[in-house]
């Protein structure tokens, strides 16, 4: 399968400095292995606080 990272990256809204920045495959497995979610489950507000975590995908998406 070929990357769209050039593609990915018009989408992607994460600020954090990554080396899995536009390849979507590898920045799902990371975060899935930390019980986090990449920053593309939030809003622009919510991605800056860098708090990636279900905990708090579940609180902001629940109110």
């Amino acid at each position: 399968m070929e990357c769209k990272k050039s593609q990915n990256m018009n989408m992607c809204n994460c600020t954090y400095p990554c080396d899995k920045k536009g390849m979507c495959c590898e920045c799902i497995a990371y975060h899935r292995k930390r019980g986090e979610l990449p920053a593309c489950y939030f809003t622009e507000a919510q991605e800056k606080t860098y708090d990636r975590s279900i905990e708090y995908f579940i609180q902001v998406n629940t109110r």
